[in-house]
């Protein structure tokens, strides 16, 4: 364990540079005393790292110094090559690099490394998108990625759902984030963080002017933020359902698990037939009643009652059909 910390040590100051005693404490998740006695064990091993005193000290590695250590373990290497997105990458114009790069490290691994890398290639493949779609298609992205990395203001004809459909915005965009296949942009325009689906931009030009890019945005924790915001405005209204054993079983499969979650936690107990009511969130009575008629008749609406009609009346036009 403290052979892997020293390592560590040597590997973020040859990678970050200067970093206080505290970053490297902060770091590895160990006191700062830790990273005194570590230090001084490197200074033993003649690893020629210094330290300046003051506001702005620190150590540091001696300029030129580099370390062909990687220090990867098996565990490490299997992540690293589970880790690898094929499709993705040659979606942003990166396939090519991206291949380059994993021949290169899986080169440069030892044989038994090497070995368990290629085992985990071969037993485990990541598709991320659903049974029934196969993923944006985005004609667009590499130049939507160019622009981000460059940090290039771009102006883009987006359409949206609400009128006018189609509208022309002049974006600064930040990052891009990929959910379910589907690929987002996260981008200022007016002043406001926003998120852009990639694939209904119809039309885009990359300017030539700059932006600054926050040093402290992070687009990991903004995505978070903005998927549980997303979620407290979802739903709109509750509904007071029965549920049968058998629409318990299906529930997970056809309902989001945020209904899921709401049986579990509101569900009564059972009668003598196994049927359970519980209040669940709904998004709207259109969407709600979308939503129930997937289990059919292994539910019953009781509450809302304008929800209830309307499976009233789409139940009875079923059995006209079906006489």
């Amino acid at each position: 364990m403290r052979a892997s910390r020293l390592l560590a040590i040597l590997l973020l100051l040859q990678s970050r540079g200067r970093m206080t005693a505290r970053q490297l404490a902060d770091e590895l998740e160990v006191s700062v005393r830790t990273v005194y006695r570590d230090v001084e064990s490197l200074h033993t091993a003649g690893i020629p790292m210094y330290g300046d005193a003051g506001h702005r000290g620190g150590y540091r590695l001696l300029d030129g110094f580099r370390t062909r250590l990687t220090g990867l373990t098996g565990q490490e290497a299997e992540a690293l090559f589970l880790a690898g997105l094929p499709g993705p990458a040659a979606e942003l114009g990166l396939g090519a690099l991206a291949a380059a790069a994993e021949r290169k490290i899986e080169a440069a691994l030892p044989a038994e490394l090497r070995a368990s890398a290629r085992r985990i290639r071969e037993h485990f493949h990541l598709d991320a998108p659903g049974w029934y779609h196969d993923g944006d298609q985005v004609p667009r992205l590499p130049e939507v990625a160019g622009a981000v990395w460059n940090r290039r203001v771009i102006r883009v004809l987006y359409r949206r759902w609400a009128e006018p459909s189609e509208v022309e915005r002049t974006l600064q965009p930040y990052g891009l984030v990929l959910k379910a296949g589907k690929w987002y942009l996260v981008a200022r325009c007016d002043g406001t963080l926003r998120t852009y689906r990639v694939n209904q931009i119809l039309h885009l030009e990359v300017t030539g002017e700059a932006f600054t890019r926050p040093d402290d945005f992070d687009l990991a924790g903004h995505w978070r933020e903005h998927l549980a915001d997303f979620r407290s405005r979802l739903f709109q209204g509750h509904a007071v359902i029965r549920l049968s054993p058998a629409g318990r079983e299906r529930l997970t499969d056809t309902m989001s698990s945020a209904v899921a979650d709401a049986v579990a936690e509101t569900a009564g107990p059972p009668d003598d037939q196994g049927w359970i009511t519980a209040t669940v969130p709904i998004e709207s009575l259109t969407h709600a009643h979308g939503e129930f008629l997937k289990l059919g008749a292994e539910v019953v609406v009781l509450d809302p009652p304008e929800l209830r009609h309307r499976l009233t009346r789409t139940a009875h036009a079923l059995a006209a059909l079906y006489p």
